[in-house]
C-alpha cells in the first residue's frame, strides 16, 4: 500500500511554516485521538499516520530531504528513521514524542492520563581534595537506594482500569460537566502491586546497597552538583528510576589556601637560607616543583608561580600559585653562633634596614654555617 503524501496528510502546503506544521498536526490528533475514538481502528491508523507525517515535517533536515526525495529521502516505508510508526513505535512511544502537542487536553500520553512515574532523587556528599578537583578523578561510592525487590509483580488497578485518571459526572444547572482527577488507588500510575516479595514495602520496593562508580571532571568546584541519572531510586511497577545528585565538598588542604582561582602557601625557611639564597621543593596540584630563593630574601615576600593555580571556569587559563616567605628565627644558637651574632651587633654591620654592609655580612654568614 503506498504512503500518503505527508502535507496531504495534514492538510498543509509545502510553504507551511513551523508554527503551522505543528497547529495542522494538532488538528489532526486531536481528531483522531484514542481517547476520542475508542476501538476505532481507522481513527488508530490515521493517528499514527498523523504523527508519522509530523515526525518527519518538524525536523528541518527530515523536511529538505522528503521535499528532494519524497518517502525514499526518509526511510523508504518506515519514517522515523525506517522503523516507522507502524512497523516498529507502539501508541506509548507516538505519545512519548509529542505528548506536548496536546497540552492538557487528553492527558498527552494514549493512557488517558496514566503518568509516567519517577523514583524519588537521592543527594549524597563527596570530598575531594585540589588535585582531585583540579585534574578530575573517578570515585566509587556506597549508596543505598530503593529498588524494585526480586519476584514483585504488578496488576491493572481496577478503580481506573489502568488509565491512571477517574471520571466524574456532575449535574449541574447547566446540565452534566465531566471531570477528570487523578486515580486515588494507584496515584495516577495505572498498576496496583500484586505480589510483595518479604522485606519489600507497599510498592514492591525494597532498600539495597549498590557501589556506583562516579566520574568527576576536571576543574570541579566546591558545591557544584553532578546528576548521575537513574541512580535514585526506583520507581513502582516499571516507571523511571530517579537521580542520584552528588554534591562535591573541597577538603581542607593543610599546606595549600585556596583564593579563587589562586592559591597561596606558607614557606619557612632559615634565616641561613634567607641570607644566602637557596632552592626548596614545594607542592603544587600538578605536582612538586622546585623554586630558587634569592639570597637575602627578606620574611614576608610573596613568590608568583604564573599557572600553578586552579583552571578558571569562566574563561580560558589557570590562576596562579603566591608562595609566603617566612623567615624562621633561631630561637637557641651554640656558643660559636652566639658569639657570632654578638660581633655583628656590636660592629653594627646587622641592622634592620639595608645599608651598604649587606655583602660583607653575608660573606661572614657564609664563612660561618659552612
Amino acid at each position: 500500500m503506498s504512503k500518503r503524501d505527508y502535507y496531504e496528510v495534514l492538510e498543509i502546503s509545502k510553504s507551511a511554516s513551523a508554527d503551522e506544521i505543528k497547529k495542522a498536526y494538532r488538528k489532526m490528533a486531536i481528531k483522531y485521538h484514542p481517547d476520542k475514538n475508542p476501538g476505532d481502528k481507522q481513527a488508530e491508523e490515521n493517528f499514527k499516520e498523523a504523527a508519522e507525517a509530523y515526525e518527519v515535517l518538524s525536523d528541518d533536515n527530515k523536511k529538505a530531504r522528503y521535499d528532494q526525495y519524497g518517502h525514499a529521502g526518509v526511510g523508504g516505508q518506515g519514517g522515523f528513521g525506517g522503523g516507522g510508526f507502524g512497523g516498529g513505535m507502539n501508541m506509548e512511544d507516538i505519545f512519548s514524542q509529542f505528548g506536548d502537542i496536546f497540552g492538557g487536553g487528553f492527558g498527552g500520553n494514549g493512557g488517558g492520563g496514566r503518568q509516567q512515574v519517577k523514583g524519588s532523587n537521592l543527594r549524597v556528599r563527596i570530598k575531594l581534595n585540589l588535585e582531585e578537583m583540579v585534574n578530575g578523578t573517578q570515585k566509587t561510592l556506597k549508596v543505598k537506594r530503593m529498588k524494585m525487590a526480586p519476584g514483585a509483580t504488578s496488576k491493572t488497578c481496577t478503580t481506573c482500569n489502568g488509565m491512571g485518571v477517574q471520571m466524574k459526572v456532575m449535574n449541574t444547572m447547566f446540565g452534566q460537566m465531566q471531570t477528570q482527577t487523578t486515580c486515588s488507588t494507584c496515584q495516577g500510575i495505572g498498576k496496583v502491586a500484586d505480589k510483595i516479595p518479604a522485606g519489600a514495602n507497599a510498592q514492591g520496593l525494597i532498600k539495597e546497597e549498590e557501589e556506583i562508580s562516579i566520574n568527576i571532571p576536571a576543574g570541579a568546584r566546591d558545591g557544584i552538583q553532578l546528576n548521575v541519572r537513574g541512580k535514585g531510586n526506583d520507581a513502582p511497577f516499571g516507571g523511571i528510576a530517579g537521580d542520584l545528585l552528588v554534591i562535591v565538598e573541597e577538603e581542607v588542604d593543610q599546606t595549600i589556601k585556596r583564593e579563587g582561582d589562586n592559591l597561596h602557601q606558607e614557606l619557612y625557611i632559615s634565616f641561613a637560607e634567607a641570607s644566602l639564597g637557596t632552592k626548596k621543593e614545594i607542592p603544587t596540584v600538578g605536582g612538586k616543583v622546585k623554586i630558587t630563593i634569592d639570597a637575602g630574601t627578606q620574611s614576608g615576600k610573596i613568590l608568583r608561580l604564573a599557572g600553578k593555580g586552579l583552571p578558571s571556569i569562566d574563561s580560558y587559563g589557570k590562576g596562579d600559585m603566591f608562595v609566603h616567605i617566612n623567615v624562621w628565627t633561631p630561637q637557641k644558637l651554640n656558643k660559636e653562633q652566639k658569639d657570632f651574632f654578638e660581633k655583628q651587633l656590636a660592629s653594627g654591620d646587622m641592622v634592620a634596614e639595608p645599608s651598604g654592609k649587606e655583602k660583607t655580612f653575608f660573606d661572614k654568614v657564609k664563612d660561618l654555617f659552612n
